[in-house]
């Protein structure tokens, strides 16, 4: 590697820490101020936002898969309810995608320290032995993206603490997720109208 080449690196590395640490904090004032609490103080937050308030929702997301400050189904919940079925599922899905990546990326660099430091000790240990299965991981791992339910956010970590590539890893990430969203989606709203219509 050239001078010039770990000049890139390091500067990169140094803007990523910067990124991670403002995400952090402001993850954190938002749960001190009650915006991740609930559904509608969440809504009310991303409304104030305006024009930005898609790209804000989708790094929100993002933050949420990697981060567990944040309630994944009241973000969920309140992308439906902001922004409707349809472009509420698109910012679920690009957001989530983003940071299932992310997590993937964060394992394979760091390993099983991090891994364990982010799950419980009882989920850690029942999806581990899913490693030692080989070339069956991969297949197990789809299928568990592939419906709607399962610790997604984990099973994205322990994928990167295996010999899977990330161009795989990120196929079955689009191809699959978008069922378990759908799935998501389409129950919330008919439980929305369906509320709708007893008041």
């Amino acid at each position: 590697m050239t001078i010039k080449q770990k000049v890139v690196t390091k500067l990169f590395h140094s803007i990523s820490i910067i990124v991670l640490i403002a995400l952090v904090v402001s993850c954190v004032y938002g749960y001190k101020l009650g915006i991740f609490q609930s559904t509608d103080a969440f809504a009310d937050f991303i409304v104030q936002v305006g024009y930005f308030a898609p790209l804000i929702f989708i790094i929100i997301q993002a933050v949420q898969v990697v981060l567990p400050v944040i309630p994944g189904g009241i973000s969920s919940i309140a992308g439906i309810i902001i922004f409707g079925p349809v472009y509420g599922s698109i910012y679920n899905y690009i957001g989530i995608v983003i940071g299932s990546i992310i997590n993937f990326l964060l394992a394979r660099r760091y390993g099983k320290t991090l891994v364990q430091s982010v799950v419980s000790k009882k989920i850690y240990e029942k999806y581990m032995g899913w490693i030692e299965k080989g070339d069956r991981f991969d297949k197990l791992f789809t299928v568990a993206i592939f419906l709607p339910v399962g610790p997604d956010d984990f099973l994205c970590m322990l994928a990167g603490l295996t010999k899977m590539k990330l161009k795989k890893f990120v196929t079955i990430i689009l191809l699959c997720k978008p069922l378990a969203l759908l799935v998501y989606t389409l129950g919330f709203s008919a439980l929305i109208n369906w509320a709708t219509t007893l008041f």
